[in-house]
């Protein structure tokens, strides 16, 4: 593995990934149109390799950028199994912004999140985002081993005394005790999905990525929910320290498998019986390091064998081990309402849908307005299509479990910030 480089000379790019680039506003919800991206190769600045521009929803085309032969993010190896690149995004009325290091991984589809400074605000100068090597291919330090249940007290000082899914994550990125570190306040889903695309490889069997979120979710929601780092007098949830957490890079691209099933999955956690906690679910890649709880690799063969989600889990945690659902979900109008939402339907959560993507096309304009009638009709169908489109939902027109909460958390997140200009 490389130790003293960040990132790998690239030789051999014979298959292709894909890859598409969303960009907004550093205040909010409003996409950037007309943005001009140019992409390079990393170490390889003067070689363009593609010129896109930004639609109306912020977002360029899906284009394909060469990437290494599959079979290297399947097997350990010395050979980098993904391509670095560069992308400089300009935009008239923004500050320019750089990201280092965009991984692409062959056969799959990711994308980059850019946020852009409007030049009127006075901040300090942003920094070039510059994506660290995948922990798969890069010698990070191992986990301090901790106990998979935390003590806790009954006197009251745990606040929470049910698990719930946080609407933010405040990840410290650096260790715990270093001041110096910045905090960022990252939405819960969000955190997740970067984790899994640092962590994992998004090339491997659907139910070890499966498993291997699952793994996550757990091990944050026992910080989250046993307050690990608050109760230490600390002003965060976790930290980007592989060696006290898990891998969060900032600024980093998603691949699009990964992003859909947190989507559908993200209230979900391990449990054991008898013990109120999500259990927190210490995992290692397996080959460097070998650790009790999940290998990320010997997931991935398991997987290959046909080991659902859950026997990877059992395999290694135990077969007491299942899967939980946290009571609430922070930061949302309303629950989800516990079936699809499609033609046909009526009544108030139909109404309650319409006029939250009436308020999401005032930013996102490629989302037509429909009458807020509580009658879900065809106008209806296609506004959510236009929606499961712009933010990497299967496009089926049918409001179901993964549609519901990300429309409800872009209606959130568009209805907290003023409109430009005001």
């Amino acid at each position: 593995m490389p130790q003293n480089k960040l990132h790998a000379a690239q030789t051999d790019l014979s298959d292709k990934g894909r890859l598409q680039i969303n960009v907004t506003s550093s205040l909010g919800y409003f996409p950037v149109t007309d943005a001009k991206i140019t992409i390079t190769l990393s170490g390889q600045p003067d070689t363009v390799i593609e010129e896109l521009n930004t639609d109306i929803s912020g977002q360029t085309q899906e284009i394909e950028l060469p990437a290494p032969p599959l079979d290297y993010s399947l097997e350990p190896g010395e050979e980098q199994p993904y391509a670095d690149y560069d992308i400089a995004v300009t935009a008239p009325g923004y500050e320019t912004v750089v990201v280092e290091g965009v991984q692409v991984l062959p056969e799959v589809e990711s994308f980059q999140p850019v946020s852009m400074v409007p030049q009127e605000i006075e901040t300090a100068p942003e920094e070039d985002i510059l994506i660290p090597p995948h922990t798969l291919f890069y010698d990070y330090p191992p986990k301090i081993e901790e106990d998979e249940v935390k003590p806790m007290d009954e006197d009251g000082e745990i606040v929470l005394s049910r698990v719930v899914v946080p609407e933010t994550i405040v990840v410290h990125d650096g260790l715990p005790n270093d001041n110096s570190a910045q905090n960022y306040y990252v939405p819960y889903r969000d955190y997740i999905k970067n984790v899994a695309s640092s962590e994992i490889y998004a090339t491997w069997p659907e139910q070890t990525i499966y498993a291997n979120i699952l793994a996550i979710m757990s091990f944050t929601l026992n910080r989250v929910f046993t307050e690990w780092y608050r109760n230490q007098g600390k002003n965060f949830t976790i930290t980007s320290s592989t060696a006290y957490d898990q891998k969060w890079m900032r600024g980093r691209n998603i691949f699009s498998n990964i992003s859909y099933l947190v989507d559908t999955i993200f209230a979900n956690y391990l449990s054991r019986p008898g013990i109120r906690q999500p259990i927190f679910t210490s995992y290692c890649n397996g080959t460097t390091v070998t650790c009790s709880g999940l290998s990320q690799w010997g997931s991935k063969y398991l997987g290959d064998q046909g080991y659902s989600a859950i026997e990877i889990i059992r395999y290694y945690y135990g077969s007491n081990m299942y899967i939980n659902t946290a009571t609430s979900v922070s930061g949302v109008p309303s629950s989800w309402p516990g079936y699809n939402l499609t033609v046909g339907a009526r009544g108030d959560k139909v109404r309650q849908i319409q006029q939250q993507l009436n308020r999401i096309a005032q930013n996102y304009p490629a989302i037509p307005v429909v009458a807020a009638d509580g009658i879900y009709g065809q106008r209806t169908a296609e506004a959510v299509r236009s929606f499961q489109r712009i933010f990497g939902l299967p496009v089926s027109g049918i409001v179901d479990y993964p549609t519901w909460y990300k429309i409800s958390a872009v209606y959130v997140a568009v209805s907290r910030i003023s409109e430009p200009g005001t």
